[in-house]
Parts: structure tokens; C-alpha cells; sequence
């Protein structure tokens, strides 16, 4: 917290220097110190305009960070893609896969998007090799090796017009 202020040095500030040395001098009530005085008297008389710069300096630094820490946040790391594998089956373990999707990532934006897939008919081994085929190509696009842990959901979400679940 900051030093109160004197009232006797500030209405001494008020005053020119030779009055000001009378008036507390030797002569004078024999307050006045030459090593202090004239700082002082200066540092009361100017104290309005020093603490509207200081205050000034501050609101511009603080101005200055939030900007700073704005750009931080835009300046993210670029994210590598990421390939999404959507399963559209049951939760049961047996259960035939009804249909599959993939999407491409990269942050917040996509990048492409296989259509859905019925696999009704198709084997396992037929789908992982359609899988191996679409990760081949994405390897020699965008640099992926492998999805990303599989996103499920239920057949009843399936996205694909016409489905025969929905038909029934």
C-alpha cells in the first residue's frame, strides 16, 4: 500500500523553492533536509501527472498480454489428420456389422468423407480388405496408417437411404 501523503510537504510543494527554504529553513520551523527536499517537493507536484502515465503504461501492457495471449491461441498447432472409422452394428458380440463410414480430420475441419457402406453380403475378410484398400489410399494422401479408435453406433442410426432396417 503506498505511503500517506505529508500535508506539510504537500502544501511545501505548493510553494515556490525560495519561500518554501524561509518558510522551513533554519530560519524557519527547520524541517527542510537539501538531500530530500527537492525530490520530494518535485515528486508531490508532479504525482497526479506521474500516476495517470503509470496508469496509461499499465492499461497498454495489459492491452499488450491479452493480445498476446489472443494470438497464442490462434497460433495452434497443426493437428495431423486423423481418420474415423463409424461401425453401425449391434452391442452384441456376434452381431454383423450393417454398415461403415469414414471420415477425414484435421482439427475443427473436415477433410473428406467416404460415403456410408452397407456390408450386408460382404464377409469379414471382404471388409477388413475394403478397410486395408482405404487405408492404402490415405496413407499415400495424408500420411495415415491407421483409424482411430472406432466410433459405434446402432444400426437404427444407419445414415444410408434406402436402408432395409428402416423398411421394416
Amino acid at each position: 500500500m503506498a505511503r500517506p501523503i505529508n500535508p506539510k510537504c504537500w502544501e511545501c510543494s505548493l510553494l515556490d523553492s525560495k519561500t518554501a527554504k524561509a518558510l522551513h529553513g533554519e530560519t524557519g520551523d527547520g524541517c527542510w533536509d537539501d538531500r530530500i527536499c527537492h525530490r520530494r517537493r518535485s515528486h508531490y507536484r508532479n504525482r497526479a501527472d506521474n500516476n495517470q502515465k503509470r496508469k496509461g503504461q499499465y492499461i497498454s501492457v495489459k492491452a499488450s498480454h491479452r493480445e498476446a495471449l489472443r494470438d497464442r491461441d490462434a497460433v495452434k498447432p497443426a493437428a495431423p489428420p486423423v481418420a474415423l472409422l463409424y461401425l453401425y452394428r449391434e452391442p452384441r458380440r456376434d452381431a454383423h456389422l450393417h454398415a461403415l463410414a469414414i471420415t477425414i480430420w484435421q482439427g475443427d475441419q473436415k477433410l473428406k468423407e467416404f460415403p456410408p457402406t452397407h456390408c450386408m453380403g460382404m464377409t469379414n475378410s471382404q471388409v477388413r480388405q475394403y478397410l486395408q484398400t482405404v487405408l492404402q489410399d490415405l496413407n499415400q494422401t495424408y500420411g495415415i496408417k491407421t483409424f482411430e479408435p472406432e466410433i459405434r453406433y446402432d444400426p437404427s442410426f444407419c445414415p444410408i437411404e434406402p436402408c432395409p432396417l428402416k423398411s421394416l
